[in-house]
């Protein structure tokens, strides 16, 4: 199977009819462009309460078995449903990666943990590259972390523009805001196709902006005499920066508990955010400071096994041991399929007495999706009026809400498919049902793969 100079085609052997793993492939004239390279987490059947979820990969065999035809990987922004595979499979491409500064530093970093020597270049925001057949152009698009990156692919077949995961926030604390005019001047010479986020396509109206968090926030924290602690997502540099200000404004010194929130704010720091207002204590300190003193940071928002959330909850932190009258904020949505997990949490840490406020249960505002709402999605059709959306990042229904958005804002067609169909943009617009096997590989105690049949019925 290999496309032709008349042709354009996209293929989603992750994150199509699912929320997670991402891995998308662009064909044209002999050659592949791969876009993102993610995992996602499952629970195993008859998982004990407090272990770990397994690490399940995207099937890479179709494009491993075509590896000298891939010129190069790209990777969007940070999350790991986006980069988080790229260790584990590099080997089965040998491409080089392509990313923006901030991309570029969190994954050098953990791919030098991971002993993995895939050569990463870094592109500046807006920068157009030529590879084979493909122009590229980076756009800055806002989402829930800092340089995340749309694609306009051009080929002599046709333009498709690909969104990464976005959001319209106008004011996003830390990064580039969403410029509308930028948007509205891509429309003039409207794209073939759109690939777009459905994640919430269900949802009416418009995402919150980072900078509406900040009153609930200070409210929940000003309200508290004992501790402060905040779960978070350790990506959001902007919730970062917020409770650092926060903690500036209250008189609270801020420590950070999780590993990923260290590195991640390392390479922040080493890409010029999180300059002001944001210097947290050493660890071992925050016990010995008075709990009014004190705001924590800490993983564990989606009640992960081995966060540090879940150990303050349990009351096995080496460094901390939480106290009634100290408060644990979840500035964070939980995620589907992770309610147990953050059950667990919430249980262990009122058995302590300690006061929970969570996101989810709330009408302040201490969260904010970093998603398209309704609204959003059909401005952003209205503006670029492609031939064709291509729903991905969602499950059916979100994918089949955003093809109806995209035929209520005047697109003339949607294909909607899942992992493993392919997408012909050019020369014909047409869908090839299951033309590649799309399965999944589950990361082995061993370090090795056991591959495994998956389709969203099923998950």
């Amino acid at each position: 199977m290999t496309p032709t100079g008349a042709d354009l085609w996209f293929l989603p052997l992750g994150g199509c009819g699912e929320i997670g793993m991402n891995l998308n492939l662009y064909g044209h004239a002999g050659k592949w462009l791969m876009v993102d390279c993610g995992v996602t987490f499952e629970t195993p059947e008859g998982e004990r309460p407090n272990g770990d979820n397994e690490v399940h990969l995207p099937d890479p065999s179709f494009i491993a078995d075509r590896s000298e035809d891939l010129l190069g990987l790209i990777a969007t922004h940070v999350h790991q449903d986006h980069i988080g595979a790229i260790h584990y499979l590099w080997r089965q491409f040998d491409c080089p990666i392509y990313a923006t500064a901030f991309t570029a530093h969190v994954l050098e970093a953990k791919l030098r943990r991971e002993g993995c020597a895939a050569p990463v270049h870094v592109v500046e925001p807006r920068a157009s590259l030529v590879l084979g057949g493909f122009q590229i152009e980076w756009l800055p698009i806002t989402h829930s972390t800092v340089e995340t990156s749309a694609l306009l692919i051009e080929t002599s077949a046709g333009r498709v523009l690909h969104t990464a995961d976005w959001k319209m926030d106008h004011q996003p604390v830390v990064g580039e805001p969403f410029r509308d005019r930028v948007w509205q001047q891509l429309g003039k010479l409207p794209p073939d196709a759109v690939v777009c986020d459905s994640t919430n396509a269900l949802t009416p109206g418009w995402s919150r902006s980072e900078a509406d968090l900040y009153d609930g926030l200070l409210a929940e924290v000003e309200a508290t005499s004992g501790r402060v602690v905040v779960a978070c997502f350790a990506s959001n540099l902007a919730r970062l920066q917020t409770l650092g200000d926060i903690a500036n404004k209250t008189g609270r010194y801020i420590g950070v508990l999780g590993r990923s929130l260290h590195e991640m704010i390392r390479s922040a720091k080493a890409c010029g955010y999180l300059d002001a207002n944001f210097d947290p204590v050493p660890t071992h300190d925050l016990g010995y400071l008075p709990p009014a003193d004190v705001m924590i940071i800490a993983t564990g928002s989606q009640g992960e096994p081995r966060a540090a959330l879940q150990r303050l909850a349990r009351g096995r932190h080496p460094d901390l041991e939480l106290e009634a009258g100290d408060k644990v904020i979840f500035s964070a949505k939980t995620i589907p399929g992770n309610e147990a997990g953050v059950a667990r949490v919430l249980r262990g840490l009122e058995r302590s007495g300690i006061g929970v406020v969570h996101a989810d249960e709330t009408t302040q505002a201490l969260h904010a999706s970093g998603h398209p709402c309704q609204d959003e999605l059909h401005s952003l059709y209205r503006w670029l009026q492609p031939q064709i959306a291509i729903p991905v990042h969602g499950e059916a229904a979100h994918m089949d809400a955003n093809a109806a958005i995209a035929k209520e804002s005047g697109v003339p067609r949607s294909m909607v498919g899942s992992n493993g169909d392919l997408f012909r943009i050019a020369p014909t617009p047409s869908v090839y049902r299951g033309a590649v096997a799309a399965g999944r590989w589950v990361v082995q105690p061993n370090g090795g793969f056991k591959a495994i049949s998956w389709s969203p019925s099923t998950s």
